[in-house]
């Protein structure tokens, strides 16, 4: 009996370790202390915001957007993508992908412009008959279908950088395809997402070992790529082979929070909206009425030990929840998220 009691207590001692390391590693007990340092405006009438990225020439802001609560309810209804003209006063979001007869639900975007001023959208799209990435080439204010590319190792693909007319790396944020492993991937948390590479012909896997691989970006010379794992809350920093695709580790940044997607200004500066307590990410995920902080970081990052991170905007929901993508503009940046009907556009305050 004595022994019994002794297992028992074991047991007890490493579950309840387990569960308050679950907690703390989840950011439960963090503190949300609300600050900005500048003025927020609402748009609205755009459900499931998750990705914004912004014409570097035109300041046209390309945006992402997905019923998720309808797909999850089992009545999905068709995505889009919109576009938002900053330059105008006033200007309401238009949607560009009307004449797309395909199922779309749009995931992580990337904009790709060619030697010769030709714009191209590349587009993660999630449907019933599998997972795609989708190539639009901007024409005369619409999205022009160009080409869909999927492979068995596209299984769940979050986010992609494009880096050629049909060359792109992306993440898939889960290692099982099956979503009862994928449960168990998160809550362990095993490091089994990875970040594949088309080289136009061929998809094949370049970095594997992370703990929800996000979202990835790459510097403007294309030598650097990053890429946010959500679960490791580090921002991973790869030098990469231009030529050859190839990627090799040369440092991490660890914020101490759960990154999302990754977007960076003309200076090369890393805007990273962030989840500081991902269980109630994961509430809201399940129940609108329930608010998931979000949090904005930038960082100026130049080489392992040599960077700076500061938090310039964090809130506890009730402006915008689970805030998803953080992109810069001159003077401010626009925040979406994965679930709710609205962006801001947030202007920072003058004197950086």
């Amino acid at each position: 009996m004595r022994k019994a009691l002794v297992t028992i207590f074991v047991i007890l001692v490493f579950f309840s370790a387990f569960v308050i390391k679950t907690l703390y590693d989840a950011g439960q007990f963090k503190t949300i202390r609300q600050h900005y340092e500048g003025t927020c405006i609402r748009v609205a009438g755009l459900p499931g915001p998750e990705d914004i990225t912004i014409h570097p020439r035109t300041g046209i802001v390309f945006i992402s957007s997905d019923d998720r609560r309808a797909t999850q309810a089992g009545t999905p209804v068709q995505g889009a993508i919109y576009v938002l003209d900053l330059t105008e006063k006033g200007s309401a979001p238009k949607k560009c992908t009307a004449g797309f007869d395909k199922e779309f639900h749009p995931h992580g975007i990337s904009l790709y412009l060619d030697d010769t001023g030709k714009t191209f959208l590349f587009v993660i799209n999630h449907t019933k008959e599998g997972n795609f990435v989708e190539i639009f080439e901007y024409v005369g204010g619409a999205l022009v279908h160009r080409e869909s590319i999927g492979d068995p190792l596209m299984f769940s693909p979050n986010d992609l950088v494009a880096v050629g007319v049909r060359s792109f790396y992306a993440t898939n944020d889960h290692g099982f395809p099956s979503s009862s492993w994928r449960m168990l991937e998160d809550f362990l948390p095993l490091k089994r997402s990875y970040v594949m590479y088309y080289d136009g012909k061929d998809m094949h896997i370049v970095a594997k070992g992370f703990g929800y691989a996000n979202g990835i970006n790459i510097s403007a010379d294309g030598k650097i790529l990053y890429l946010a794992a959500t679960l490791d809350k580090a921002i991973h920093v790869f030098t990469r082979d231009i030529a050859s695709g190839s990627l090799s580790p040369a440092y991490d940044i660890d914020i101490g929070t759960g990154p999302d997607n990754i977007e960076l200004d003309t200076t090369g500066t890393l805007y990273v909206a962030c989840h500081p307590k991902m269980l109630e990410f994961l509430a809201h995920s399940k129940d609108k009425e329930k608010s998931s902080p979000s949090q904005i970081l930038r960082i100026t990052a130049k080489d392992k030990g040599n960077y700076k991170i500061d938090e310039i905007y964090l809130n506890d929901g009730k402006q915008i929840s689970a805030a998803s993508v953080a992109t810069p503009f001159n003077g401010g940046f626009l925040v979406g998220q994965v679930f709710d009907n609205h962006i801001l556009i947030c202007n920072e305050k003058r004197g950086r």
